[in-house]
Formats: C-alpha cells, structure tokens, sequence
C-alpha cells in the first residue's frame, strides 16, 4: 500500500491548450486534493482528455503549469512523473501471465524482489487466484482490474484513468464502479478520472468538475452539482431537468415568487444561480423525480403551499421502477415526470388532465439569459 500522506495536490495552474487556431482547453486553474477520487466530466470534445494528458506530461500544455505536490513538472516527460494512466484499453502483454504483467513495471526499474508486492496487488484487485492466467482467459471486467493492478504497483503519487470502463457492458460497468472506488479508499492514491458518463462520475467521484467547451463549468461534490446547478448545461448534463421560463413577480426576501402562463410558483432566493429582480426573466428548474402527478379531478388533495402545474399526459413509459410521464402544460410543452411504481394510478394515461406538485424547495432559478437548450447537443469529435 502507498503512503497515505505522501505526494500532495495536483496543481494545475494557467493551463491550456491550442491546436494551430483550435482551442482544446481555455485557461484552467484547478487543484486536485490528494487523496481525492476527482472526475472531469463532460461531452466528446470538451477537454477533459486534452487535461488528463497534460497531468500525465502526454500533451505539452501552451500556457500554464502542472505541478504535484510542491514539484512542477510541466516539461518533464512522461517516465519521470509519479504518475500512471489506464487507458479504455488495456494494453495487457497477452503473452505473460497476470503476475507478470503486474510484475513488469518492476522489473523494469530493476526491482529484484518482486513476489510480494505483486501478490499483495493482486489481493488488492481480487485477482490472486488468477496469477498464472493470461490476459485472453480474464473476462473483460478482469482485464480492467489487471490493467489497475499494474499501475498501482509502482505507487505512484496520481493514478489518471481515461474512460477506463467505456468498453464494458453495462452491468459490468456498475461493478467496476463500486471496485474502483473500494480500491481507491483502500490504497488512499490520488484518482483523477475522465468520464462522458454522469452515472459513473457522481457514483465514484468525491468531487467533479463538469467540463464544456474546454472550460470547467461548474466543480462541486456530486450531490451539490446534481441539487444546485448554476448554469442550463450542467441541469441538463447531470440528469434531466424540466426548466420553464418565467417572470420575477417578487424578489429581495428568502423566497422568490415567479409568473409563467397561468402558474405561480416559489422558489429559495439561496437556489438562484443569479440575483432575480422584479420584473426581469428566470429559468425555473425541477427535477423529474421532485415532482408528484395527480389526476386533476384529485386536485383538491395537494396541500396548500406546494408548487402547481396544470397540463395533459402526452405520453408515459413503463421502465420497472418507475413509469415516465411527459406533460404538455401551458408553462412548458414537456415536463417530465418520474413517478414510482408503488401504487399506480390507472386513469393516469395519454390524453388525462392532470397536476404536477412540488415542494418549493426543490426548485432552482437559472439566468434566462442562457441557453435552454445547452448541454443536450454532443460532440462526436475532440478531446
């Protein structure tokens, strides 16, 4: 196991990068704690891996530094940083054994003696078993674990990981997401993981940062980035989010009051992303799952105080645990709605009346000046 106290921050400080005119990442400061499971999180394209590079000394950063610790390594090369990465791929040897291939980058520093930190990974990973198996004979899941193993042995100060569980079936991927992190806690090494996934990222990660346009739009523990927002990209990235545009009808308490179509809703003043001001515009946000569905012949049930939508069902799908509604409301052609399948309402169908209900303090304000669309397009090309 590695020291726990050992290394420090990665600090990035300036970074960017610039293809010819292209710019790949905008100027960055960003530190990493040590000891944190950290992800950068965001579309094909948006520099999360361009970033990653750097860190791991594969790009040349055009401006800016890197350093670990109290050591900048900005131009050293990738070989004498304490850094290992593990790609999506492997890169196993398939002609040596798990033991040898987790032994390699040891041998490779001359280390003599071996066995024991070799073995001691491998009980890490949970691969001890399989020692004298070749790659070809591990399920892919496996691999993934040997490919970790490997870079963990040499103990290096930052472990990078680049989209390593893209190429796993979906269920594998959850296990790996749970081994990841278990492995993580235990050897207390700095993980920095690139991820298009926002299941993976909020499932592992201690903090990320959501990445768009070669900028850090918003860095947060995962449940604070899902809950608060602050811009349309990151609402509409992290999960789905039903955003209705509205006028601030009153603002300057601890609550704001907001107009859209024939709907009054509350909103915290703390949950706004930008100060409301009588009079001026603001994207109200819920989430799916906040809210509750009444047919609207049961409107009078919804107790006084909640936020109230009218609209019809337009379409639902039943997905096992919860069946997905989409409403057409006069505040906004589709909201959706996540409703549990404890007790399911049978006149809730296409075509019914009916009413959407939340608590106000599961709402969020957004600047109306912002897209709303933005964070639902990707790029299929890039960082």
């Amino acid at each position: 196991m590695t020291d726990k106290t050992a290394g420090g921050d990665v600090r990035l400080a300036g970074i960017s990068k610039h293809y010819g005119s292209f710019t790949a990442v905008h100027p960055l400061d960003l530190t990493i704690p040590q000891g944190s499971f950290f992800a950068l999180l965001g579309a094909s394209g948006c520099g999360k891996t361009t970033t990653l590079r750097m860190i791991a000394g594969l790009e040349e950063p055009s401006t800016g530094t890197v350093s670990l610790g109290e050591r900048e390594v900005t131009h050293l090369p990738p070989y004498k940083r304490p850094v290992n990465t593990v790609f999506q791929s492997y890169a196993l040897f398939p002609h040596l054994d798990i033991y040898e291939n987790v032994a390699f980058g040891l041998r490779r520093r001359g280390i003599k003696s071996v066995k024991k930190q070799v073995e001691d990974m491998l009980e890490l990973v949970e691969l001890g078993q399989f020692a004298q198996r070749k790659p070809h004979q591990l399920s892919g899941g496996q691999q993934q674990r040997v490919a970790v193993a490997r870079a963990l042995v040499n103990h290096p100060q930052v472990l990078l990981l680049d989209e390593p569980l893209g190429a796993l079936d979906l269920k594998l991927r959850r296990q790996m997401q749970l081994e990841l992190k278990r492995i993580q806690t235990e050897v207390g090494i700095t993980f920095v993981h690139v991820t298009h996934d926002q299941e993976e990222a909020m499932t592992m990660a201690d903090t990320v940062a959501v990445m768009n346009g070669g900028r850090v739009e918003q860095l947060g523990a995962p449940a604070e980035l899902y809950e608060n927002p602050k811009t349309t990209f990151v609402a509409n990235f992290l999960g789905t989010s039903n955003l209705i545009e509205a006028e601030v009808l009153e603002a300057g308490g601890s609550d704001v009051l907001v107009g859209s179509a024939d709907a009054r809703l509350r909103l915290p003043a703390a949950r706004c992303s930008t100060t409301p001001t009588a009079g001026g515009k603001l994207l109200v946000g819920v989430r799916p799952e906040k809210i509750s569905l009444v047919h609207a012949a049961d409107e009078d049930t919804v107790a006084a105080g909640r936020n109230k939508v009218r609209g019809t069902i337009s379409a639902s799908s039943f997905i096992g645990v919860s069946t997905q509604y989409v409403i057409d409301s006069p505040v906004c052609p589709e909201l959706e709605v996540y409703v549990q399948n404890i007790e399911r309402d049978a006149r809730l169908v296409p075509g019914a009346e009916v009413v959407l209900h939340w608590n106000p303090e599961h709402t969020f304000g957004l600047d109306a000046a912002q897209d709303i669309d933005a964070g639902i397009e990707t790029v299929e090309e890039g960082a």
